[in-house]
């Protein structure tokens, strides 16, 4: 492909997709509106944290650790120590993505010098192998032997960050600079596999960049070692110490798996590959393996918040609702990889549920991971924070970082906000109807050259209007939320009212017919109380509040009293409350509570009856101001909590929904 070619791919999830039902749209065809939540995040993004990603790379040693692999007489050469960990050079690649991601987003070559010394870099140090790996080049890794630590050394996964950096380089861009560093490492990864290299990596990753880079490239030999890799995992070939082969997503063959399990990115980035591989060739043992984690994911180890990951000792999913909110890991990087699973769940299924559970981790868990200005972080994203707690562990902190130790989550944060675009629709592979999954103002191609508008408040309004410029040459799909009461959804087509039961199908989406040419979609917005499942014992007696598609928390700084001495007062109500312009939110919710101060009470005590009612003090009534969890945390450090004890006479009961 030349500098002048056109982008051929629409993004991140490219190509024909022979097992596809709904497909991604062309490049070009969707685009997000700054006037909308979605598209102002983009902005954002695209403004702060992007260049932050990339001055980060400097300052963290990333690029020099790289530099050091150049010859000693090179003015670039950098003759200090390896920094970071040694998969720092991840942190690159996927920086150099969401720049690509972000050129395509905005069709202007943004960052390009500074991407192209860093691409002339990687091209100046690689190995004649193709191997480029500078941890291990440098010397810094116990063995100068590429491969010798599959468990550990990250190899592989570095190479399929390199390999989805230089694909989208190529999309966006036309250039494929980066796409033949990348190629040539690949090259030399599937030699060893055809000459019989049992390369399995300990953290998966390169799968699903293989099966992107078949598509781009067209040569089928990248999408057989992805199933290669696939078929070799799940024998033990990795080893144990200190963690079990499950952490490392060895335990269980791909296609035998029924749970979730290990090292929470590991296990979504491997079901993400699962999932490509599928698309790919239709394999229904794939998607079966994919459909049966799924559920167990979703159905008793995923937070409320969309969060995945219950456990700090090993990053790891925890045993059925085993569900702490204190203790939740839930990383920014397992949030993003939940999202890449379910876009890929999406598109080999149609399924409304899959648009849901999307939505909702991007929504919640991811969106908080980042500050309101772009620039600082979340590694972990707890639902509670105690008062007393010690923040100052980046992993376990009350307040965002600029950068981590481990820093792969920011530049993961950073090429997925930059591709969302790509998410908000797809085509439908059985009648080509316009599928629309997220809610964002957006200007979408509905598939003759002719454009569909889309104009929302949402999240904070449930009006969605679709306006197009002339009648829709194909039917419209609308996916219904899984939180909606479709009793209480309202649709109107060309201003006539249209039964939602009537026209909603198997999938979880409204059909409104070719031809239309102003479609509104009106959601129930109202506020909403979650209970857990009963064997989440850590949350008993507790509340989630909820509204659309947003989990709201208690902060500190907006209650006089500690948060641990508030209960819920249900029976009062909750009200959608005001917009915070600081928070940047168009809507929070208020309620009524009751406050015990707890002090002077003893750690036990004796109680005559019940415990609840027992307050050793009298209640005092209170105001409760809930924001979306999305926020927390942009107004200084302090405690939060999104499960809130309820007074037992108003808690929720099961209403036969999810309710997320």
């Amino acid at each position: 492909m030349t500098a002048d070619a056109a982008p051929a791919g629409a993004g991140p999830v490219g190509g024909a997709l022979p097992a596809a039902r709904t497909r991604p749209l062309p490049a070009g065809a969707a685009r997000l509106e700054p006037s909308g939540l979605l598209g102002r995040w983009q902005e954002r993004n695209a403004a702060a944290t992007v260049p932050h990603c990339l001055g980060a790379l400097e300052t963290s040693g990333a690029l020099d650790n790289l530099r050091r692999l150049l010859d000693p007489a090179d003015p670039e050469h950098h003759d200090g120590p390896y920094r970071g960990f040694n998969f720092a050079d991840s942190d690159v690649h996927k920086t150099l993505e969401a720049v690509a991601w972000e050129s395509a987003r905005s069709g202007a070559p943004r960052h390009e010098d500074e991407v192209r010394r860093v691409v002339g870099l990687l091209r100046r140090v690689q190995a004649p192998s193709g191997y480029l790996d500078s941890h291990v080049l440098g010397g810094a890794a116990a063995s100068a032997e590429p491969y010798a630590d599959l468990r550990w050394g990250h190899e592989l996964y570095v190479l399929g960050h390199l390999v989805q950096a230089g694909v989208a380089r190529a999309r966006a861009t036309g250039r494929d600079d980066l796409l033949d560093v990348a190629t040539a490492w690949a090259d030399d990864v599937v030699s060893r596999l055809d000459e019989g290299e049992e390369l399995v990596c300990g953290h998966p990753e390169v799968e699903s960049a293989f099966v992107e880079l078949y598509r781009e490239t067209g040569d089928p030999a990248y999408r057989e070692a992805a199933r290669r890799m696939l078929d070799l995992r799940g024998y033990g070939r990795l080893g144990s110490g200190p963690f079990e082969p499950a952490y490392h997503q060895d335990a269980t063959p791909v296609r035998a798996a029924d749970e979730v399990a290990g090292h929470a990115v590991r296990q979504l980035y491997l079901l993400a590959g699962v999932v490509d591989l599928y698309l790919e060739t239709g394999e229904d043992a794939l998607l079966a393996a994919a459909a049966r984690q799924w559920d167990d994911a979703h159905g008793r180890r995923t937070h409320v918040t969309g969060g995945m990951g219950s456990r700090h000792k090993d990053e790891s999913f925890g045993d059925p609702f085993e569900l702490p909110p204190d203790r939740a890991y839930a990383e920014s990087c397992a949030g993003v990889a939940s999202v890449l699973w379910d876009w890929r769940m999406l598109l080999a299924t149609g399924e409304a549920r899959y648009a849901d559970s999307l939505e909702h981790a991007l929504l919640n868990v991811v969106a908080a991971a980042t500050s309101t200005d772009g620039t600082a972080f979340f590694y972990s994203n707890p639902l509670q924070v105690r008062t007393g707690h010690d923040g100052a562990d980046e992993y376990q902190a009350s307040g965002r970082r600029g950068w981590f130790a481990c820093a792969c989550c920011p530049p993961n944060l950073a090429r997925l906000v930059a591709s969302l675009h790509t998410m908000v629709a797809s085509r439908d592979a059985d009648d080509g109807a316009l599928a629309v999954h997220l809610y964002a103002d957006a200007d979408l191609e509905d598939g003759d050259g002719s454009r569909v508008r889309i104009r929302t408040g949402y999240p904070w309004d449930g009006d969605v209007v679709l306006t197009a410029d002339a009648p829709s040459p194909v039917p419209l799909a609308l996916r219904l939320p899984g939180w909606a009461d479709a009793a209480r959804t309202r649709l109107e087509v060309d201003g006539a009212a249209v039964d939602v039961a009537a026209v909603l199908d198997a999938r979880g989406y409204l059909r409104v017919g070719a031809g239309a040419r102003r479609v509104r979609l009106s959601l129930p917005m109202e506020p909403r109380a979650l209970a857990a499942h009963p064997h989440v014992d850590a949350v008993r007696g507790c509340v989630a509040l909820a509204r659309g598609p947003l989990v709201h928390c208690l902060e500190q700084v907006d209650h006089g009293v500690a948060l641990e001495d508030v209960t819920l007062d249900l029976a009062a109500g909750l009200e959608v409350g005001p917009a915070d312009d600081v928070l940047g939110v168009g809507a929070t919710l208020v309620g009524s509570g009751r406050a015990t101060s707890s002090a002077g009470v003893p750690l036990y005590r004796a109680v005559d009856g019940a415990v609840e009612g027992d307050a050793p003090v009298a209640p005092v009534d209170l105001q409760v101001r809930a924001v979306p969890y999305a926020v927390w945390g942009n107004r200084g450090e302090g405690p939060m909590r999104v499960w809130v004890p309820a007074a037992a006479s108003a808690r929720p009961g099961d209403r036969g929904r999810s309710g997320r």
